[in-house]
């Protein structure tokens, strides 16, 4: 066995419970009498997703603004949130940026567990969330001839944390520090959209992932897909698989409009050889950031 992949895989004959849908969405969902609830659970650790020395009010917020953008994709309303918290030589910084972020987005801290020891720290983050409709959107679902749409550019993030990391002091680094789910727009569409995820590890193989899921080919159009103005035109390639961008990703059925703010880059094919295509071909290399 090698890889995140692979795990998964494995993973998969564990998770047979129907609300695990496979492993294969952003959350699980359970039905509980006449509610359906959301959960989703996130790690984060240090060097990998922050940097040494960045602020740990910035990654406290991180922290809960990548797990509730997972609520997001399922257009679920946050109900509470449970820390997995490695303790450090300093916790006031986290805890004032972690208070900041359960205020800004009106959501209770539930409880969870510390630990100590040597090492890398890792933190991690469970959700818990209220679906808004029925049925809650997957990544499976989308159906050829569908309209593929994302909320926003990307690239502002992969910016940022070049700009932490080299010390560019004139570059905004608030994308990559600071991310914000997109909540609102999650529970607008979610009654409407086939298919929707949050775009995390890269726009490429987040939306080669929503291909397979839905068994379909998304064709994408390179001059269609928004980008932060700052981004140099050489980069657009790194930015589409660099990720931490944390907009959604979804389709509609053909003649349906967003309710939101959001751009059309592709449409969904039949199934083909390849789940994804860029301006007509399969893209090369790695489509984005893997955890091998």
């Amino acid at each position: 066995m090698a890889g995140e992949a692979d795990f998964i895989a494995a993973l998969r004959g564990l998770a047979t419970h129907p609300g695990a849908r496979g492993l294969a969405d952003d959350c699980a969902v359970l039905r509980l009498g006449s509610e359906t609830l959301v959960l989703t659970h996130d790690a984060m650790v240090e060097g990998v997703h922050w940097l040494p020395g960045q602020d740990p009010a910035d990654i406290a917020w991180k922290l809960v603004a990548t797990n509730l953008s997972d609520l997001a994709a399922k257009g679920a309303g946050p109900l509470g949130v449970l820390l997995g918290y490695a303790l450090g030589d300093d916790d006031s910084r986290f805890l004032e940026g972690l208070h900041e972020v359960l205020r800004v987005y009106d959501v209770p801290l539930l409880g969870g567990d510390t630990t100590g020891g040597a090492g890398r720290r890792t933190f991690g983050l469970t959700a818990l969330g209220r679906a808004t409709c029925d049925p809650v959107p997957a990544r499976s679902g989308a159906n050829v001839g569908d309209s593929l749409w994302l909320t926003g550019p990307v690239g502002a993030a992969m910016l940022g944390f070049e700009a932490l990391r080299y010390g560019l002091g004139d570059v905004d680094t608030t994308a990559f520090r600071r991310p914000v789910p997109r909540l609102a727009e999650g529970r607008a569409l979610a009654p409407l959209v086939s298919a929707m995820m949050d775009v995390s590890d890269g726009l490429l193989i987040d939306a080669a992932r929503l291909a397979q899921a839905s068994a379909v080919t998304l064709a994408l159009d390179l001059s269609l897909i928004p980008v932060v103005p700052a981004l140099p035109a050489d980069r657009i390639d790194d930015a589409l698989r660099w990720g931490d961008d944390y907009e959604l990703l979804f389709t509609l059925p053909a003649g349906i409009a967003p309710p939101v703010a959001a751009h059309c880059i592709g449409r969904a094919l039949v199934q083909a050889n390849h789940p994804l295509l860029l301006d007509g071909n399969p893209p090369a290399g790695t489509l984005g950031y893997l955890h091998d």
